[in-house]
């Protein structure tokens, strides 16, 4: 347990903080619940679970030897980040036009061009592998700890959006809900990029 701890501490802190993934959460969360987000939720969650895994089996190695491929990736989803922004400020806010939901496989595949979860993911495979263990011992334990770690830190930013949507009763409100999340996640975009 001892050897686990810097990884769970880790998990923690990359699930728990401001990222893409906890943007969306919230801002679905504010417009939908938090049970008709979950699919969002668990799509994040296997999303990086077999970004995690298939990192630690040797698509790590990809980013060591062609440092251009990461920084392709870097600006690809920088680029789809201001996009899922700009759709967001221009969302719609009628009641009968709820925002739109991200569905699971969006959710799940949306982890290829996040930034914040390739980090994760390379910091993952190459500093908390179990050397103890075979290769795809050790990207199996880590994948999961990182689930299951991640999967409640996750869940509190889409309750926290939850708890915000009971206040976004007018279509004004939405609507400055919506361009300063949409603000938080281009900010966020452009911070990731450096």
């Amino acid at each position: 347990m001892n050897e686990m701890l810097p990884l769970l501490t880790y998990c923690l802190l990359m699930s728990s903080t401001p990222g893409p993934n906890n943007m969306m959460l919230v801002t679905c969360g504010a417009h939908h619940g938090y049970r008709r987000t979950l699919p969002a939720i668990l799509g994040i969650n296997t999303g990086g679970a077999v970004q995690v895994f298939a990192t630690c089996m040797g698509l790590g190695t990809l980013f060591v030897a062609w440092p251009a491929l990461h920084a392709v990736l870097r600006v690809a989803g920088t680029l789809y980040m201001l996009v899922l922004a700009w759709r967001l400020a221009g969302s719609p806010v009628a009641h009968d036009r709820p925002a739109e939901q991200l569905s699971f496989a969006q959710a799940a595949l949306f982890q290829a061009v996040n930034p914040k979860s390739w980090i994760k993911a390379v910091t993952v495979a190459t500093v908390f592998m179990p050397p103890q263990l075979s290769v795809p011992a050790g990207a199996l334990l880590v994948s999961v700890v990182g689930a299951v770690i991640g999967f409640p830190c996750i869940s509190m930013w889409a309750l926290f959006g939850a708890g915000i949507g009971r206040f976004l009763s007018s279509p004004a409100r939405r609507r400055l809900f919506n361009v300063i999340m949409a603000a938080s996640l281009a900010v966020l975009a452009l911070m990731l990029l450096r």
